[in-house]
């Protein structure tokens, strides 16, 4: 049987970061993974596919590592080709060997967290879910398709679907005092970066109103 020897050159760590599993509640109960230190990919958004090995559709929200300056993992040192939390890495870090991804789809199918899991207070979580019903990604991708159709209203509406993602960052910083940092994982990503997966881009303008175009359009 080959001996699973790991050659530490870094491309599992570069590559994408590890969502979290229900297994790995541990890691954040016992304060080595911070808030700050995750992300949230909402229903609805891309992600990419360590198994697969291309962009998807989620239908069910993941919580991830964030990535560094060097695109990979934020927990990952380049020039020490080391990881910085290897001894509380996560579940997925842990099962994963590049030459044979058996314990690793082993760990991969169990349950993953998500923010109610790890988001105890109500009036957060009230807010994520607000936030949900109003910025849902469904609801924004029907609204891309009837840009077609409805025009300018439907531009309108994305808009405003826009500035409440955005308004409510800082409100809960305000009127919280939350975590900037922790903002990616309380309500996930800005939609005014992630809309680029429907092919437009926002241009926040010098009086803060926002325009909408198409990536295309900028090339």
């Amino acid at each position: 049987k080959e001996l699973k020897v790991c050659l530490r050159c870094g491309q599992c760590c570069l590559n994408s970061t590890p969502t979290l599993q229900m297994k790995d509640i541990f890691l954040i109960t016992n304060d080595h993974l911070k808030w700050s230190f995750l992300y949230t990919v909402r229903r609805g958004e891309m992600v990419w596919d360590n198994l697969e090995n291309q962009n998807r559709r989620i239908n069910k929200e993941l919580v991830k590592l964030k990535e560094g300056s060097h695109g990979g993992c934020i927990f990952y040192e380049k020039n020490l080709r080391s990881c910085l939390i290897y001894a509380h890495r996560p579940s997925q870090c842990v099962a994963l060997f590049c030459k044979d991804t058996s314990e690793f789809e082993k760990v991969y199918n169990t349950p993953k967290l998500h923010r109610k899991d790890i988001i105890k207070d109500k009036v957060i979580l009230g807010l994520v879910e607000k936030h949900e019903e109003k910025c849902s990604y469904f609801k924004m991708e029907k609204l891309v398709q009837s840009i077609k159709e409805e025009g300018e209203r439907a531009i309108n509406r994305i808009i405003e679907l826009l500035r409440f993602d955005t308004e409510i960052r800082p409100f809960v910083i305000e009127k919280l005092g939350i975590d900037p940092s922790s903002l990616d994982f309380i309500f996930g990503r800005p939609m005014i970066q992630t809309i680029s997966m429907f092919g437009l881009k926002v241009v926040k303008e010098p009086d803060g109103s926002f325009l909408l175009t198409t990536l295309s359009s900028l090339a």
